[in-house]
């Protein structure tokens, strides 16, 4: 597995991603946004999974777009930025629609694309020692990967503005005081946290989960009654389905739900 840019495994019901060029950074080149898409589609697909999570592997979480990858490409680095984050886009949409949580575990500093990695999950676990940049203007180029779309939404457009426009260093406490991170984690302590997050996730009602994602997804561009709309749709869809039957058995019989056992 060493010679792969993504490292896919799905055990009892999550599916872990890793980001695997530790040499570079996991900097992202033209094979590791295919994996990621290929990684993506199956997420959005296998109705076995219950919960995503997203690491790298080594120091780095992820480094951003392999530079020395734009440098190669000479006068046609347009046409191979064009290809690599049109790649990358199909996989953080996939992730970002599949019916199922994402939960990151950042194990290092972020850049770049790297950052919107970040940005992209419903949960994320930042390693003390991560530190964050958007870093794109220190070569010339603009955000990808989301970054423009999720970065506003989560610190407020005039923050996310400063992160971009001046490519400052994020420190790991102001990234979780301002909204990047959902919560820090002493660096030996992440694997443990993230599996034990990804796990209390796969046992939950994962289809409510993936509606409540797409209702929250909406919640910028609707207006209230829309909103309010496509909230009463999607409670009284949950409500007739089995997980919802299963809620409000246990509930009443004062135990624990098994919404795996409940179905999909």
């Amino acid at each position: 597995m060493a010679d792969q840019p993504v490292i896919f495994d799905v055990s009892d019901g999550i599916a872990s991603i890793t980001l695997n060029r530790p040499a570079s950074g996991n900097a992202i080149d033209l094979a590791m946004a295919k994996a990621l898409v290929d990684a993506a589609i199956r997420c959005e697909t296998d109705r076995s999974i219950r919960c995503v999570v997203l690491t790298g592997t080594g120091r780095l979480f992820c480094a951003g777009g392999d530079v020395g990858g734009f440098a190669t490409a000479g006068e046609g680095a347009g046409a191979h930025l064009s290809l690599l984050a049109g790649t990358l886009h199909m996989a953080v949409a996939r992730f970002a629609r599949m019916p199922c949580p994402l939960v990151v575990l950042v194990n290092g500093p972020a850049a770049g694309a790297g950052l919107s990695l970040t940005l992209a999950g419903d949960i994320v676990l930042a390693a003390r020692s991560a530190h964050f940049t958007a870093a794109y203007s220190a070569i010339g180029l603009t955000p990808d990967g989301g970054m423009s779309w999720l970065l506003p939404r989560l610190v407020g457009l005039r923050k996310a503005q400063e992160i971009i426009l001046t490519n400052r260093r994020i420190k790991a406490e102001e990234a979780e005081a301002i909204g990047i991170v959902t919560r820090l984690v002493d660096d030996d302590a992440l694997a443990g946290e993230g599996a034990e997050t990804a796990e209390r996730l796969a046992a939950s009602a994962v289809n409510a989960l993936g509606t409540a994602r797409r209702l929250l997804q909406r919640s910028f561009t609707n207006g209230l009654e829309t909103q309010l709309e496509d909230e009463a749709r999607a409670i009284a869809e949950a409500g007739a389905g089995p997980e919802s039957r299963e809620g409000i058995a246990a509930f009443l019989a004062k135990r624990a739900p098994d919404f795996r056992g409940a179905g999909r």
